[in-house]
């Protein structure tokens, strides 16, 4: 956990500082990828759970400053931006430790932990984890039509249409991107963040 505190907050990216320039962009996103791909190594040697929660927490909040929504995504120029995490209740947690007291771009964070059945509408992403295949598929269907960035760990849930998916490389985590769904819901990755991603489909999952 050290090494998270230590070396994430002192190589912060556009979440605390807004980007000045390519280059500084271009180096956050190095030192993200470096800073997790220790991390993960470090949680397949030691405490793959909680090690592993802390890299998809960083990520999750990172992502958050390289996506733009569209007009109307926040009810006030003071609304916070809302990740909502379900079937994942440890890492929302994670989450939680790790965006308190910090923004994204200007913007206060919050958590929320979302069930089967709830209203989607005010999030703008949304982490779906170990959750039965048919809320899974409901949650991804009243998805469709927000302009909602997806992200899940599983190639299954990533065929069915989310956006953004955890995959491990080479011991590391890393993302793959489908930009047919990103389209669909209105909203803008980064060219930074694609050039970080492990695979982008241009066509979809």
């Amino acid at each position: 956990m050290a090494i998270l505190n230590w070396t994430w907050w002192c190589h912060p990216g556009p979440l605390r500082r807004p980007a000045r320039g390519a280059a500084r962009r271009s180096l956050r996103w190095g030192w993200l990828l470096l800073l997790l791909g220790v991390l993960c190594a470090d949680a397949r040697a030691q405490v793959p759970g909680e090690l592993e929660r802390q890299v998809k927490a960083a990520y999750l909040y990172k992502f958050a400053g390289y996506v733009e929504w569209p007009d109307g995504s926040f009810a006030r120029p003071d609304s916070p931006l809302v990740i909502g995490v379900a079937g994942a209740d440890a890492l929302a947690e994670q989450l939680e430790q790790s965006v308190a007291g910090h923004s994204v771009n200007g913007r206060a964070v919050q958590v929320k932990k979302v069930r089967r059945g709830e209203a989607l509408a005010g999030l703008h992403v949304l982490y779906l984890g170990a959750l039965e295949k048919t809320a899974l598929q409901e949650m991804l269907a009243a998805s469709r039509g927000l302009a909602l960035l997806t992200v899940s760990d599983s190639d299954e849930v990533y065929a069915m249409g989310s956006m953004i998916n955890f995959v491990m490389a080479e011991d590391k985590v890393r993302f793959d991107v489908a930009l047919k769904p990103v389209a669909q819901a209105h909203i803008r990755i980064s060219a930074r963040m694609l050039l970080a991603a492990y695979r982008v489909q241009t066509g979809g999952a």
